[in-house]
This record gives structure tokens, C-alpha cells and sequence, in this order.
């Protein structure tokens, strides 16, 4: 590289032409000696520019990485004179003031020690009066482009495209680094709007609002802002709230609260003695008011009765202190009252709810039960002619006997239809009616409902000693409706009622159905049931006569449903779709509950593909005896997380050991084989059942110390 530069680049000073008024005698001048700092940086620039570096074996002070070293440019203008090079460093220079002037300082540049330059030259200096007005000769030319080496060792000359982007690095302007501002901290959740704040804490449920509440001032007025109670409910931590934090909310949301239930904050005693006038001052809004086992006074409910005349939801139940001045009241202040709920109240009678049923024409449920002066007909017949019940639940009220029920369903000597015997009369509203533990009713006072309650959905007549199979049969064929049915504990029921609701209209939609300790009911009853209700959801039969037959039976009416779908649940997790209750059945045995176990892990093939399995997408809840049921919580836990793998390993697992007891229990030859036998299935059957033997082998069980 030095030898090209040597031919092509360099010119010796006397072949070099100048112009005619730059020539004359050269002063005959030496250079001072330089000292002390400057001498060292003199020695250190001769040092670096000295080719004889290179056959020492070190490395040249080259910024450029590689073999070879790339030259731009070669300065032709020393820092003294404008023609010739100074024959000494840059620092030597007069101008400089010792300080270097040299555009580039590389490796393979010619330093003042080569054979281009005579020491002995004398230099003339230029006056800066001279050269102002004439033209310089440029300093420096640059290399040409074949001997200029890239990065990797080739000519730029070879690639065009780097010698068109390239260019020289003295003609690249400065650009300095943009400074960017600095950015000001934004507080994300104070400049939130209000609303913003309010609509993300209504995601909260009220216990974590109230943790939340302790964050900050902030916070902890945002958590008691009236609108985020609008729905004040505590029946899911009445238990861990405290009495002032509730007097806090109500008071600071008061305004806001259209739904306040208190149901079972007995904490609140004490404060509704100190705060109720505060608390009733700010709660004027009331729509739906539930104060159920509260222990509060007599006068803090009249003073939420009276100041929130627009209630429409009042529940009173279990409160002993209020009596009929509370009914009147409501009947005073209340006129649109829809649902009431004054259920075990020992102090309020139908004289009370006379007044209610008169001044509230929108009374739609009614729940009274243990309520006292159920034979007042007039009350009856205020309800008769009003006609806008839709729930009545009187449950344990003694006092509601034939001639009671008669007048609610017909009136007072009704119009009689010669042709059918019936009544003519409007059809009641009733869509729910309770009448359990009435013990005054018989089948006489129930066949009033027959042809009366079309719109009827769910029946409880449970506890009703003195009812038979005719008081059911009418009520039956006219109420295709029917959902919820309840008649435990009817001693007089036989299988032909259960019939009657298997042929019945309302078999097509019935979901619910008890009959528990009804000791007369059996298979024939429950099979044509369990076939023809293809809708149930939930068989309440403990205490009863039925067998296996009505299991197996249940397990194939859930495994039609599924098929029915012709859609296969490709997850493998299930839902429960009908939930069976069958202990204290002597007829139920462990092959039913095994039947009903297989058929819940069962997956089957559809017929249009027969290659993608299907899981089921229903299937039983089972409740039965105590020492099946640990076994048949697991199976189920196990079906509803879609391991069906394991489900049925279980339940042959359990099979065996049943088996094996059962044959333990033989007498004859073998017996003590037997028993081995049955040992072994149930340690078999303990180690499924808690979840599988780990690393394929038992874990060591003690029977305790024996003594033979």
C-alpha cells in the first residue's frame, strides 16, 4: 500500500509548480526546539507515524479493524508553508502553536523520516498579506477509490454501491444529539375522571370496597361515595363488618341506597339506639328494605316505614318486637308495595295484613307463615275479590282450615255449574301457594284448587297428615304448568298418585319432585316418573320403597338426553343434571349406585362420526348411604374435571372390593381365602379413593396391633 501511494499520490516538492508571485528566496530558518510537554507529544506522534512498527510484530495505532489499513485522503499542505511538507511534525508548526493541525493521522502515511524529504530544505514562510487575494492550491486529494479497503478487505472500487453511498468523512456536517424534554410525571389516577373512578370500583364487591377503603384519604372517600350503595346488601359478611363501618356507609351513601339489606347484622343493636335519627334522616330513597333477624327496635322501623314511602320490596320476618301498628303503617305509607314478608312475626295477625291487602293494590307475594287468624273470612275474602296474589306461603298456620281455603279459592256462595258441578268463577293468579304443616286441611279443601289455578308452577303440601290420592288427582289434570311439587310425609299417598303425575300434563315439565317419607312409594310409582318426566332435575326420595330399578333407570333417562343432543361435549367436563337423593332406601344397594357411577363416565361414539368420542354433557348427583357416599363424591369430583380415565378406575376398583366382602361374609370352604381377598380389595379400593397409588405402589397401612 505504501509503495502505491509512493507512485500514484506523492510528489517529490520540485515537481510541484507554484505561481509566479508565490516564488522567491527561502528564508534560511530553523524551527525552535521544542520543550517539556510539547516535546513529548512531538515524540509520541513520531513514534506512532514510524513504518518500522510494522516489522517489529506490533500492531499499528490504526482505528480500522482488519489486516489492512483504508486511506482517505493524504494531506498535501504542511502546517507552515502552503507548498511542500514540513520536515518536522505537525506539532512544530509556528502557527499551531505547537498543537496538531494534520486532518488524519494514520498508520500507513508518509512521516517526515522518508526518503520524499530533504531536512536541509529551506522553507520559505508566506505572509498572510500575499495570499489573501490569490488562489491556494488545494491542501489535500484523495485517494483514489481502487486503492481504498472496506471493512472486509475489498476495494470500494469492487463494489459500486459503497463507493456511490461513501463519502468523505470531513464533508459530513456535525449533527449534535436532539436533547429531549424531560417528561412531566402525569398522575394517572388523580386526573381520572370521577365517573371513571366510580364505574371501575362498582367491579368490587362491597367487602373489598370496604378494605379498599383504607388505601388513602383518598380512597377513603371515593369508597364511601353514594353511588357505589346504591345496592347495599350484607347477607355475605354481616359477620365481618363492623357496626361503625356500616352506620358510615349508610350515612355517607344514604341518598343513594335504593336496596339496603341488613339481614342478620345483630351488631348493629347498640347503634340503632345512638344513630337510628341519623340513619333514617339520609335514607329516604328506599326500594327494597330487608331488616330479617335483626335485633332492632320497634321505632327505628317506623321511622324507615314512614320516611321511604316508596318501598316495593319490605321483609320483616323473625322480628318479634313489631306488631299490627307496623301493618298500618305500611298501609298508610306504601302504596306500592308488591312483595311482604312477615313470617314468624308472633305479635301480627291477619287484622294487620287486612289493612295492607286494602290500601296495596300491587300486593303480589304475600309470605305469612305461623301468622295467626287465618279463619278471619273476611280477610280471605278481601283477597278473593282483590285477585292480585301471585305467592302465598302460610306454611304452619293451623288456623287456615276447609272452609278458609274454600273461601280464598271460590268466594262465598259461589254460582255452580249444573252441567260439570264446578264453580264459576274467575281463575286465581296463584302461581306459587305453600301449605305445609297445615294440618286442619283435607282432600275436600284441596279439590277446590282443581280447574281454579291454570298458571299454577310449584305445590308444597308437605306435612299434611289427612291428604290421600284424591286431593292430587284434580289438581293434576289442570295445571299443565307444574314444576316444583312437595308432598313429604304424606302417609296416605300410594303409587297411583305418582302415576297420575307420569300420564298427567304437567309431565312435560315437571323439574322437581319430593317424596321423601312417603313410606307407600315404590318402583311402580317412580319408574313410569323417572320415564316420563323427561325434564327433572331434582328426586327427593329417602325413606322410601324404592329399589335399583329406579337408579339404573335414572342413569339410562340421562344417558337418552345426552344422545338426544346429537352434539358431543368434546371437553370432557360435564354439568350435574339431575340430582338424586335416595338414602335410607333398605332396596337401594351398591349395584344401583355402581350402575348410576358407570354411566356417568361413560363417553360413546356419535353415529354421524364415528371416530370422535363424546363425553356425556349430563350427569347424576347422587346422595345415598353414608358409607357409598365418600366413594361417590370422588367418582363425581373426578367425572366433573374430565378425568374419566381415573372416574372409572375408581368405580371397578369399588366393585371388586364390594365383591369381596360380600363373598368374605360366605361360610364354607375357602372362607379364610375369602377374607384375604377382601382385605386386599379394600386396601385396593382406599388408595383409588384417595387419589391412586403413588409411584405404582401401595402405601404401607397398619391394622394395629392384634392379638390372636
Amino acid at each position: 500500500m505504501a509503495q502505491l501511494i509512493e507512485d500514484h499520490t506523492l510528489m517529490s516538492p520540485e515537481s510541484i509548480s507554484f505561481p509566479p508571485a508565490l516564488s522567491g528566496a527561502l528564508p534560511d530558518e530553523v524551527p525552535p526546539k521544542l520543550k517539556g510537554r510539547r516535546r513529548l507529544l512531538q515524540s509520541l506522534q513520531r513514534m506512532s507515524s514510524s513504518p518500522s512498527l510494522a516489522k517489529m510484530g506490533r500492531t499499528p495505532s490504526s482505528n480500522y479493524r482488519g489486516g489492512q489499513a483504508s486511506l482517505s485522503c493524504v494531506s498535501l499542505n504542511p502546517t507552515t508553508t502552503t507548498y511542500g511538507h514540513s520536515h518536522s511534525s505537525s506539532y512544530a508548526s509556528q502557527s499551531s502553536a505547537g498543537l496538531s493541525t494534520a486532518p488524519t493521522s494514520v498508520a500507513s502515511t508518509p512521516g517526515a523520516d522518508m526518503r520524499f524529504f530533504n531536512i536541509k530544505t529551506r522553507i520559505r514562510i508566506v505572509d498572510e498579506e500575499i495570499t489573501k487575494n490569490r488562489v491556494i492550491p488545494p491542501t489535500s486529494v484523495p485517494v483514489p477509490v481502487e486503492f481504498r479497503y472496506g471493512s472486509m478487505g475489498a476495494t470500494l472500487a469492487s463494489a459500486p454501491q459503497i463507493h456511490d453511498d461513501f463519502q468523505d468523512y470531513f464533508s459530513i456536517p456535525v449533527v449534535k444529539p436532539k436533547v429531549r424534554p424531560r417528561r412531566v410525571n402525569f398522575d394517572f389516577w388523580g386526573e381520572m375522571p370521577n365517573e371513571i373512578k366510580v364505574h371501575i370500583f362498582q367491579y368490587l364487591l362491597p367487602k373489598e370496597i370496604v378494605r379498599c377503603s383504607s388505601v388513602s384519604r383518598t380512597w377513603h372517600k371515593m369508597c364511601f361515595d353514594g353511588q357505589l350503595w346504591i345496592k347495599l346488601d350484607t347477607s355475605g359478611f354481616y359477620t365481618d363488618i363492623t357496626s361503625e363501618s356500616l352506620v358510615k356507609i349508610m350515612t355517607g351513601a344514604g341518598p343513594f341506597v335504593r336496596d339496603l339489606n341488613l339481614r342478620g347484622c345483630v351488631q348493629m343493636r347498640e347503634r340503632w339506639q345512638m344513630d337510628s335519627q341519623k340513619i333514617t334522616d339520609v335514607c329516604r330513597n328506599l326500594e327494597y328494605f330487608s331488616i330479617e333477624d335483626c335485633r332492632i327496635d320497634r321505632s327505628t322501623v317506623h321511622c324507615f316505614l314512614l320516611r321511604n314511602p316508596r318501598l316495593v320490596y319490605v321483609n320483616l320476618s323473625r322480628l318479634s318486637t313489631l306488631n299490627n301498628s307496623a301493618m298500618k303503617i305500611i298501609a298508610q305509607g306504601c302504596p306500592q308495595l308488591e312483595h311482604l314478608n312477615v313470617s314468624w312475626c308472633q305479635n301480627i295477625d291477619t287484622k294487620g295484613l287486612h289493612k295492607i291487602v286494602e290500601s296495596c293494590p300491587k300486593l303480589k307475594e304475600l309470605w305469612a307463615g305461623e301468622i295467626k287468624g287465618f279463619d278471619n273470612h273476611d280477610f280471605l275474602l278481601e283477597l278473593f275479590s282483590r285477585n292480585t296474589l301471585e305467592r302465598l306461603f302460610v306454611s304452619h298456620c293451623v288456623d287456615l282450615d276447609d272452609d278458609s281455603l274454600e273461601i280464598l279459592m271460590h268466594g262465598k256462595e259461589p254460582e255452580i255449574d249444573v252441567l260439570t258441578g264446578r264453580t264459576v268463577v274467575p281463575p286465581r293468579n296463584f302461581r306459587h301457594l305453600s301449605f305445609d304443616r297445615c294440618s286442619a286441611l283435607t282432600d275436600q279443601s284441596l279439590k277446590t284448587l282443581a280447574h281454579n289455578v291454570p298458571r299454577l308452577v310449584g305445590l308444597q303440601i308437605d306435612q299434611c297428615a289427612k291428604l290421600t290420592d284424591d286431593a292430587l288427582t284434580g289438581i293434576l289434570e289442570s295445571t299443565p304448568c307444574l314444576t316444583h311439587l312437595n308432598m313429604e310425609e304424606l302417609d296416605k299417598v300410594t303409587n297411583f298418585t305418582l302415576q297420575n303425575i307420569a300420564k298427567a300434563p304437567c309431565a312435560k315439565s315437571l323439574e322437581h319432585l319430593s317424596i321423601s317419607y312417603c313410606e307407600n312409594l315404590g318402583d311402580t310409582g317412580m319408574l313410569p316418573v323417572i320415564r316420563n318426566c323427561r325434564k327433572l332435575k331434582s328426586v327427593m326420595m329417602d325413606n322410601t320403597r324404592i329399589s335399583d330399578l329406579v337408579l339404573t333407570e335414572a342413569a339410562a333417562q340421562v344417558r337418552h338426553r345426552n344422545r338426544k343432543r346429537m352434539v358431543g361435549n368434546s371437553s370432557g367436563k360435564p354439568e350435574v343434571g339431575l340430582k338424586m337423593v335416595v338414602y335410607d332406601c333398605q332396596n337401594v344397594n351398591w349395584t344401583g349406585v355402581r350402575e348410576v357411577l358407570s354411566r356417568n363416565a361413560e363417553f360413546y361414539r356419535l353415529p354421524h362420526d364415528s371416530t370422535a368420542p363424546t363425553y356425556p354433557c349430563e350427569i347424576i348427583s347422587l346422595k345415598c348411604f353414608y358409607g357409598y357416599q365418600p366413594t361417590v363424591e370422588e367418582h363425581t369430583k373426578r367425572v366433573l374435571r374430565g378425568d374419566l380415565a381415573r372416574a372409572s378406575m375408581l368405580e371397578r376398583k369399588w366393585a371388586e372390593y364390594m365383591v369381596a366382602t360380600e363373598e368374605a361374609g360366605a361360610q364354607g370352604v375357602g372362607q379364610r381365602r375369602r377374607r384375604r381377598r377382601a382385605r386386599d380389595a379394600a386396601m385396593v379400593h382406599a388408595d383409588e379413593e384417595e387419589g391412586g397409588a403413588r409411584g405404582g405402589r401401595r402405601r404401607a397401612r397398619s391394622g394395629g396391633c392384634i392379638v390372636m
